[in-house]
């Protein structure tokens, strides 16, 4: 993208308007730092694909400005906000989000046929279930709303089943009998289980967790939870 000569407003005494050429679009259409003007005799189809390509051009700067931003205040430290600011016009707190998603996603886990947008609904979530969620959305072809709507169902399950778990019949009638100090030296038994699994198979349990709408932790207890402890000492006494 390049400026071209200013408009014939400038001799007017008034604002001057500098021409933009844009590879996509060229003699088709006027293109002015302030707007984009048409012919009339414009073909559909290549309306369609200048809007295609803007798309792409407004996508692709968010993930710019980001990787800009972080290389400025890795390099030259944080005071390189205010100089980012000031060059781009843009507010503190939309830079530190641009910055914030392109953190999370290192440059070969972006996926092109998604919008920066559908990366910024799934920054919460690990990465393999960031990963799963944006395969589906691209798969699906969902637009940001679709995808947020997608996950916040995916975490309602997951949080619907953790409250069945926690209030379901049985503990329910577990609970009288669970009184006084019986109940505390209950609650005290708390182990922590450390499991090293090599990536692949991290991806793959993430996927099966994601599934089911649960991280992988939760995933991994309710399989605990529902495997026959007893009988399998049994078996192995």
């Amino acid at each position: 993208m390049k400026p071209a000569s200013a408009g014939p407003a400038a001799g007017r005494g008034e604002s001057a308007q500098r021409d933009v050429v844009l590879p996509f679009v060229g003699s088709q259409a006027t293109v002015r730092t302030t707007g984009m003007i048409l012919p009339e005799n414009l073909p559909e189809r290549s309306w369609e694909r200048i809007g295609s390509n803007l798309r792409e051009l407004v996508n692709s700067s968010a993930w710019w400005l980001a990787d800009w931003l972080i290389y400025g205040e890795t390099t030259y430290g944080w005071r390189r906000y205010k100089e980012a600011i000031e060059r781009t016009g843009l507010d503190y707190q939309t830079l530190r989000n641009y910055a914030w998603v392109a953190r999370r996603f290192e440059h070969h886990r972006r996926r092109d046929g998604l919008s920066f947008a559908h990366h910024a609904e799934v920054t919460r979530l690990s990465p393999p279930e960031q990963d799963y969620w944006l395969r589906k959305a691209e798969q699906n072809k969902w637009s940001r709303n679709e995808l947020r709507r997608a996950v916040r169902a995916g975490l309602a399950v997951q949080n619907g089943a953790a409250e069945d778990r926690e209030s379901g019949p049985d503990e329910q009638r577990e609970v009288p009998r669970l009184a006084g100090a019986a109940a505390g030296k209950r609650r005290q038994k708390v182990t922590t289980l450390t499991i090293e699994l090599p990536a692949d198979r991290l991806e793959h349990y993430a996927k099966a967790a994601a599934a089911h709408g649960l991280p992988v932790d939760k995933w991994v207890a309710r399989m605990l939870e529902s495997a026959d402890l007893p009988a399998a000492e049994r078996r192995t006494a």
